[in-house]
């Protein structure tokens, strides 16, 4: 297969493995490497980094983000890079729980807690959980206020946010809170689990989900 319709066969299936492109191109494993420089292409920061992906496929979320297949890509570089990039860009800094959401880590990963000693970033315990923020002094201070704001108000999601959670609903009826959390994640907003309890339970909503204890 010539170089113009493996490019061809790479777009149509999305992502390939380095094993995959040997096959297609016959040739070394080197020579692929040298390829997919040359195409510029990005690496997944899921799976061990072993799938790759041509620039133009991916439509990338809010966060910089696109899944595929339960491959995730970044447009921030490698896992590091985008914990740290989705860490500044936050409104409020990401918990723990979240940033396992959004890059899909179990949520007590160790990769996780090691970005405590990450340049750029901070981390403390809000409310028993860990928190980290940027290390940024004015965008350190937005983020505390944020967080300190959630705390104070009522709790709701914003019409946006609520339009997002009802949509999910409609979709997935028997969708659990903490699935819904994570789907509005992907979406590139953050919605605490208890702030959608609420909204389910103010509009008598809350018996439609699967499990309401989560």
């Amino acid at each position: 297969m010539d170089d113009k319709k493996v490019l061809e066969n790479f777009r149509r299936q999305k992502i390939a493995t380095i094993e995959q492109l040997v096959q297609w191109l016959k040739c070394s494993v080197i020579t692929v490497r040298r390829r997919l420089k040359e195409w510029r292409s990005l690496t997944s920061i899921n799976q061990n980094g072993r799938y790759y992906t041509l620039p133009e496929v991916p439509v990338f979320d809010p966060n910089g983000l696109w899944r595929y297949q339960r491959v995730l890509f970044s447009t921030h570089g490698n896992l590091k890079q985008t914990l740290v990039a989705m860490i500044n860009k936050s409104a409020r800094g990401l918990s723990a729980v979240e940033i396992a959401r959004l890059v899909d880590l179990p949520f007590n990963s160790s990769f996780i807690s090691r970005m405590a000693r990450v340049p750029g970033v901070k981390r403390e315990k809000h409310e028993g959980r860990f928190v980290y923020f940027s290390a940024g002094p004015e965008i350190y201070t937005l983020q505390q206020h944020a967080r300190a704001s959630d705390r104070k108000g009522a709790g709701m999601p914003t019409d946006s946010e609520a339009v997002m959670i009802l949509v999910e609903l409609v979709k997935d009826p028997g969708i659990g809170i903490e699935q819904l959390a994570t789907r509005i994640a992907h979406q590139g907003q953050w919605v605490e689990p208890e702030a959608i309890r609420a909204f389910l339970e103010r509009h008598d909503l809350v018996k439609k989900t699967a499990d309401t204890r989560q």
